[in-house]
């Protein structure tokens, strides 16, 4: 009985995601054959993609929760945060190489004239000056009230205010256990809400896909194919080569498997061009692939400030391809001292609407304010960029979930084994598991019998 209403509800939910394919497609026509339409329409993908930024801080703020206050240790958190920042860091900087090397190797931006489209960079300089910086980024940080990390918008101020509230729970004790209960109603409730949602996304895709076409034309992706082509491509290779590598090496776990594991959140993120929108859905599914709790709550939200190595490929590649086509290339000393502002800015930015060209014009503005002008060139494309950006980062963040939960051994490597082969399908109905709930408890109660072989594989 139980495996019948498994399949029915994955079944229906894949025909969520075939239209979904569908509506980008008619998206792509509608935004070619009738642009008027498409941009009226526009507003449709913008309103799927707040909906689904309505429950990132219920999810994070739960998860984080739930994780922390069901663990002995404050110090086990400790660890996982210093080693996912660690980790963050060394593969910013991965990236940014990465980006130096293509951008240098191809010089897509050579002999192009960027004159006509010089006036359309104004407003991304502004808004990155808006966004004030590093200091605001962790200014920001700290709400300004506890309920008001909670309406606010802002993930890491969730975060923030959830790591206090679930150490305050872990130091309660038994006292803190109705608490918890309360939460984990809470967590089902958020997520039975979300599902729903999800249920809008092929009207979101469709909407956000017939605007940017209408808009920019299929022409102005013609026009730029070589940048565009090889940013994919540079994409592609740090996925499946230095993440895929790495996450071999250090868990013995599949890339491709993962890929295909998460095929839904990437397709989400495709027809919104935003990570943002399959962030609740990672968290749910980082879970159910054997990583603790406390890990995934604390690695995933705080990636998706920190972790940026789409982004950072991107802003290598893009400020050498501005500087080529304005005829004043970068030496190299001028690249690195640049792109490392770049990276570091990208934080105080992550919030703001277009905030790759944000920090783009912001960077240039700052250290080579000749250059600004060429950032117009690539307005037209940026959200075709925008779309392997978010794609990439998205990668980074589910692989450095697994790799950190590996390091500190907070990762069941047979479930891992089991769920990517996919013997344990994902509960898509409810995105919560109850196992993570019974792995909370272990931790809290003791050592416990491991899960019988049948748990492990479908009946």
């Amino acid at each position: 009985m139980s495996d019948t209403t498994t399949r029915q509800r994955r079944d229906r939910t894949h025909w969520l995601y075939l239209a979904v394919i569908a509506a980008v497609l008619a998206g792509i026509l509608v935004g070619w054959l009738a642009p008027g339409f498409g941009k009226n329409v526009g507003e449709l993908g913008t309103l799927f993609v707040n909906l689904i930024k309505m429950m990132i801080t219920p999810v994070i703020f739960c998860t984080i929760v739930l994780g922390i206050g069901s663990v002995r240790a404050a110090a086990k958190v400790g660890k996982v945060g210093g080693l996912a920042l660690g980790y963050f860091l060394v593969m910013s900087t991965v990236a940014l190489g990465i980006g130096l090397l293509v951008g240098n190797l191809l010089h897509p931006g050579s002999g192009l004239n960027v004159a006509a489209h010089a006036k359309e960079v104004t407003k991304y300089a502004t808004d990155a000056k808006a966004a004030g910086g590093t200091w605001q980024f962790l200014e920001d940080i700290v709400p300004t009230s506890l309920l008001s990390s909670l309406t606010s918008g802002k993930v890491l101020q969730a975060l923030f205010v959830a790591l206090l509230v679930g150490f305050g729970i872990q130091a309660m004790g038994k006292a803190g256990e109705p608490i918890l209960r309360g939460v984990a109603s809470v967590q089902k409730l958020v997520f039975r809400i979300l599902t729903m949602i999800l249920w809008l996304a092929p009207i979101g895709a469709f909407g956000a896909m017939a605007n940017v076409v209408a808009r920019t034309g299929l022409d102005a992706v013609k026009q730029l194919a070589l940048l565009m082509v090889a940013f994919y491509l540079t994409c592609i290779v740090f996925i499946f080569g230095v993440l895929g590598i790495l996450l071999r090496a250090v868990t013995g776990a599949s890339i491709f498997k993962l890929v295909r594991y998460l095929a839904r959140e990437y397709l989400l993120i495709f027809a919104t061009s935003s990570s943002e929108s399959a962030l609740p859905r990672l968290i749910a599914k980082m879970e159910h692939v054997g990583v603790d709790r406390t890990t995934v709550g604390v690695v995933v939200p705080t990636g998706y400030s920190f972790n940026l190595d789409g982004t950072a490929i991107y802003l290598t590649m893009a400020t050498l391809f501005v500087a080529d086509a304005m005829g004043k290339p970068l030496a190299w000393h001028e690249q690195i001292g640049l792109l490392l502002f770049m990276i570091i800015a990208s934080k105080g930015a992550a919030g703001v609407t277009g905030a790759g060209l944000a920090t783009l014009a912001g960077g240039l503005q700052s250290h080579r304010p000749e250059l600004l002008d060429g950032v117009g060139l690539i307005v037209g494309i940026d959200r075709f960029m925008s779309e392997a950006r978010a794609l990439t980062n998205f990668s980074g963040n589910a692989v450095a979930t697994l790799l950190v939960g590996t390091w500190t051994k907070t990762i069941d490597p047979a479930r891992v084994t089991a769920v990517l082969n996919r013997e344990i399908p994902f509960d898509e109905a409810t995105m919560v598991d109850d196992h993570a709930a019974d792995a909370a408890s272990a931790e809290k109660d003791g050592p416990a019998d491991k899960p019988a072989e049948k748990d492990l594989v479908p009946a």
